[in-house]
């Protein structure tokens, strides 16, 4: 025996050694006689194992040979004092050799098997150690005292680091064994013997009430075989007998299923977690007995699943919820909580749950499905309350991206079993759909209430009081242009993070609500702003350039959505042309009365008309200055284009006609008067650089002094200006005074013969002048005048 230990010392392996009362072991012998240790058995009994003694600091250290703390003298009287404790393995009676054998090997199984390797030091109290301790501790000493090495500071150092160490490492290997040990729960399960005659069913209702659901389900199989084994008579009592018996096996059975249901609902308890894989191996056998009579026809598998999902129910319900009006931030306090919720519960299944059942259980993927099937039809409860565009955005991107992101089932601490599983929310069909067709019909109202609030600012600050607007870069524009863009721009980019379908959705939802707000704009201008307000142009001009701008932004979202922009376009060309028909009215209304008296005899002797014309348009040359480009220029042109019809225009009108050589002076007048305006339209970046020479080519045929001398200047007139007719050049031979005679005739068949020609032609058929002024034909002076002279005044000439 003796020798037999000192070999166990000297091999650490040998001496890790498991204690269990006598009773266990003949339990387990007993066991082995009557068909092997059986797995399930083996593992109950290794993790049972209680640590016998306290261990040694000192020699706990793994890879270490274990020795005694005997390193002293004193020691080696404690270590006689004490009995060896009887070995857990040595029947009374057998030899040493074979016991050591069968320990070995029965070690070698265990390894094996489970891969625990947890070492155990001996009692120094163990006298079979004795003879080796004494002789290691005298040569211990001997050799100390040679080297005069080791102090006794030296001794406490050591001592405490190895006592740390040994400690750090103990608790490394109790993980490790913690590890190896979740590893050992097997699909393979070996069903105990069923007894010959169960126990009552109010026996076994209790065994299941209590948690002892092994042992009530073999009576349960008793039973069932029982029920099984009865013959089907054709008696009334055995058919009554029957089907008692065949109630209560369902009333068992579901009584069962709901005790399961209860420890899925709340696996991690105290009570329940070790019933677990009891319960689990009912469900495999329950499985495997299902076509059986005499038990439940659904699924055991099923049926567990569906609890799963019900515990599930229960976590998601459980999070705390505010209602609307007490928490604005409802949703989003909710949601951050439910995402925690399934982090920690998956974890709780990754790390600690699944360990508790069979690998074919697949507990992690059945969790996983478990909550992306709960967690929508919770998703489908929450989007009924939400009316509010920040609730719907934060639904759909808790939906589209956090779900799936590493904050929830994306989490590191779900890595890697995640990876393989499908993080897809199980949603009704449409029901994506059906949300992000609600968030833009709220997006839609958002919008229309910040074009309201857009108005109403503006109304405050600038119509109310009148204040001048502001400018920005020397142009008067407003700021709501930059509120709608903003918002616009807002919701774009939050649909971009949602969904890149979603993008196109939003922006054709925002440009046709946009498309009301130019018509809504224009009213509550009209309402609050009169045409007698001394702000009236600038603030046309002011919204001109806001709309302008408006639009012109709004431009890039042209590829995403062609027709919403062309629409909104649209909308607001009718804003601005209506805006800037207002000017050209106000324009033409204030020069109408001073027009009408140019080519008149007290124009030709009175400034004061033109003056009062010129400064006119020298206002509205200060006013386009003030108007963004685009829109200046085509402003500019058409004011340019009405002054010179209605300029030139009088001229047609037969009011006046010049005597006593007056036409030279009316010639320099027109001429001297035409720069003037066209240097005011050229400042304007008028387009209609084509009308500049009307007025000097006529002061040309006004201002000859010889009649004759008129015939060599009717070219350019007519190359510039082919619309130039024959009634035309009457009109302007009556201002200049020549009314009658054979001059007048030539002058005129030169007309026809350059007319006739046709080598002049308009190099742009739009440009039209002559033919929108109207003639008037003086009658009192052609009355002497036969009538073939008037020949070329009809219309087909």
């Amino acid at each position: 025996m003796s020798q037999m230990m000192e070999k166990s010392t000297e091999s650490p392996s040998e001496d890790r050694a498991s204690f269990k009362s006598n009773g266990s072991i003949k339990s387990d012998e007993k066991l082995s006689t009557d068909g092997g240790t059986k797995l399930g058995r083996l593992r109950s009994f290794r993790k049972s194992i209680q640590h016998a003694t306290q261990k040694s600091p000192l020699s706990s250290v793994k890879g270490s040979k274990v020795t005694s703390k005997s390193d002293t003298p004193t020691n080696e009287s404690d270590s006689a004092a004490s009995p060896p404790p009887p070995s857990p393995s040595l029947s009374t009676g057998s030899p040493a050799t074979p016991l050591k054998n069968n320990q070995k090997k029965e070690d070698d199984e265990a390894d094996a098997s489970f891969r625990i390797s947890k070492p155990l030091t001996r009692s120094k109290t163990d006298p079979g150690t004795s003879k080796f301790t004494n002789s290691f501790m005298k040569r211990g000493a001997s050799i100390r005292r040679s080297l005069k090495m080791v102090t006794k500071k030296d001794t406490d150092k050591v001592s405490t680091k190895s006592i740390s160490e040994a400690s750090v490492e103990e608790d490394m290997e109790e993980k490790e064994e913690e590890e190896v040990l979740r590893e050992e729960i097997e699909d393979c399960y070996v069903l105990p013997s069923i007894p010959l005659t169960p126990l009552s069913v109010m026996e076994i209702n209790k065994l299941i009430e209590t948690g002892e659901l092994e042992e009530a389900h073999l009576n349960l199989l008793a039973l069932r075989q029982e029920f099984q084994q009865q013959p089907e008579s054709c008696s009334d009592d055995s058919a009554m007998e029957l089907a008692t018996r065949e109630k209560d096996l369902n009333l068992l059975y579901g009584t069962m299923r709901k005790k399961f249901s209860d420890i899925v609902c709340d696996p991690l308890s105290d009570k329940n977690k070790n019933l677990l894989l009891q319960m689990a191996r009912v469900i495999q056998e329950e499985e495997k007995r299902l076509s059986e009579p005499g038990g439940l026809k659904d699924s055991w598998m099923e049926a567990w699943r569906e609890s799963v999902s019900a515990g599930v129910q229960v976590k998601v319900q459980s999070v705390h919820l505010d209602r609307v009006e007490q928490n604005s931030a409802w949703l989003a306090v909710h949601l951050g909580l439910l995402g925690k919720v399934i982090v920690e519960d998956l974890e709780n299944v990754k790390q600690e749950l699944r360990w508790s059942y069979p690998p074919s259980f697949k507990v992690f993927s059945t969790y996983v499905r478990g909550y992306n099937r709960v967690v929508a039809q919770h998703l489908k409860k929450l989007e009924q309350q939400v009316t509010e565009l920040k609730d719907f955005y934060g639904l759909l991107d808790w939906i589209i991206n956090k779900y799936k992101s590493e904050r929830i089932m994306g989490s590191l601490s779900l890595q890697p079993d995640i990876q393989d599983e499908s993080t897809d929310l199980q949603l009704e069909e449409n029901f994506l759909k059906q949300v992000k067709e609600k968030y833009c019909r709220r997006m839609q109202e958002e919008l229309r209430m910040i074009q309201g609030r857009v108005i109403e600012l503006e109304n405050e600050e600038v119509w109310k009081d009148g204040k001048a607007p502001k400018k920005e870069d020397n142009f008067p524009i407003s700021s709501f242009p930059i509120d709608i863009l903003t918002s616009v721009k807002s919701f774009v980019l939050n649909s971009i993070k949602l969904d890149a379908q979603l993008e196109k959705k939003v922006v054709s939802s925002c440009l046709e609500e946009l498309k009301q707000f130019p018509n809504g704009f224009e009213k509550a201008f009209s309402q609050h702003c009169t045409s007698h307000q001394p702000l009236w142009t600038e603030y046309r001009i002011t919204y001109i350039n806001s709309f302008t701008s408006l639009k012109k932004h709004m431009e890039e979202y042209k590829e995403t959505c062609k027709d919403g922009v062309n629409g909104f376009q649209k909308a607001v060309d009718s804003l601005i042309d209506k805006l800037v028909r207002d000017l050209e009215d106000q324009f033409k209304e204030d020069v109408k009365s001073y027009l009408r008296r140019m080519m008149t005899r007290k124009w030709l002797t009175n400034d004061e008309d033109f003056d009062q014309l010129y400064s006119r348009t020298k206002l509205l040359s200060q006013h386009c200055s003030l108007m963004m480009p685009p829109q200046a220029k085509a402003f500019a042109s058409k004011l340019h284009y009405h002054v010179v019809i209605e300029y030139i225009g009088q001229l047609m009108k037969s009011n006046y006609s010049c005597k006593n050589r007056k036409h030279e002076k009316a010639a320099t007048k027109i001429r001297h008067q035409w720069n003037k305006l066209s240097d005011l339209f050229e400042d304007m970046k008028s387009n209609n650089e084509w009308l500049y020479h009307v007025g000097d080519d006529l002061s040309n045929i006004i201002g000859q002094k010889n009649t004759s001398d008129i015939k060599n200047h009717l070219q350019p007139v007519i190359e510039n200006y082919p619309d130039f007719s024959k009634k035309h050049l009457v009109a302007v031979l009556y201002f200049r005074g020549l009314i009658r005679g054979h001059e007048h005739q030539l002058i005129l068949r030169r007309l026809t013969a350059l007319k006739r020609e046709g080598n002049i032609a308009s190099s742009d058929r739009n440009q039209v002048l002559f033919s929108n002024m109207q003639v008037t034909v003086n009658t009192n002076c052609l009355s002497n005048f036969p009538y073939s002279c008037f020949s070329f005044l009809m219309p087909d000439n």
